[in-house]
């Protein structure tokens, strides 16, 4: 089997996504970093492998590409612990995924880009308190489901809490409070704990 080739920005939290799990199952990759802040995943040989232009983009083999991080986890996790067979369970897990790229990263990770990566808080002050409104809400839903869970789905760690780990854990890089939220802070460290785990600035 080839050896995965990740298209990459390592402030990325969708990029780190999958980086974490890749770690995590023991499967060898290679990571190729894409400047996203100098036009890199404009260009036309990027453009080849995601029409879309966004990152993370995984290389599974020769001219065969597979885009959208969540997408991504679950080919990945497919036939791995990290996956529920159930199907309800399984269910559960895509319904997480769904909730993370409608609900929660357009805010949370949207708001942490504005900020910490292009640092123009100032810039977007206006937009950025109905980027926090949003974001709190998508943090209410995850606190209140949390409460008394140890992790998303079944009582188990799974993609879903991979998928909304990578934003979440750096949420204050947003300027969110993560302090009201115990729940949250909870699960952050079990994920933490967690067989293979890296931190989104390792590579």
């Amino acid at each position: 089997m080839e050896t995965l080739r990740l298209y990459d920005f390592l402030p990325s939290g969708n990029g780190y996504k999958i980086r974490l799990l890749l770690t995590q199952i023991g499967m060898p990759f290679d990571r190729i970093e894409i400047n996203i802040l100098e036009g890199e995943t404009r260009s036309p040989e990027f453009l080849s492998r995601n029409p879309n232009g966004k990152i993370p983009v995984l290389e599974i083999g020769e001219g065969k590409y597979l885009a959208e991080s969540n997408a991504i986890l679950m080919y990945l996790s497919e036939g791995t612990e990290f996956l529920p067979y159930d199907r309800f369970l399984k269910a559960q897990v895509l319904q997480w995924l769904f909730f993370e790229q409608y609900s929660h990263e357009p805010f949370i990770a949207t708001s942490r880009y504005w900020i910490s990566i292009l640092g123009k808080a100032e810039e977007y002050q206006e937009a950025l308190k109905e980027k926090h409104e949003g974001g709190y809400r998508a943090l209410e839903v995850m606190s209140n489901h949390l409460t008394g869970k140890s992790f998303f789905v079944g009582e188990r760690y799974t993609i879903a809490d991979i998928a909304l780990f990578a934003y979440t854990h750096v949420a204050d890089e947003g300027g969110f409070d993560l302090s009201r939220f115990k729940a949250i802070q909870a699960w952050i460290e079990r994920v933490k704990m967690q067989p293979g785990h890296i931190g989104i600035n390792q590579g």
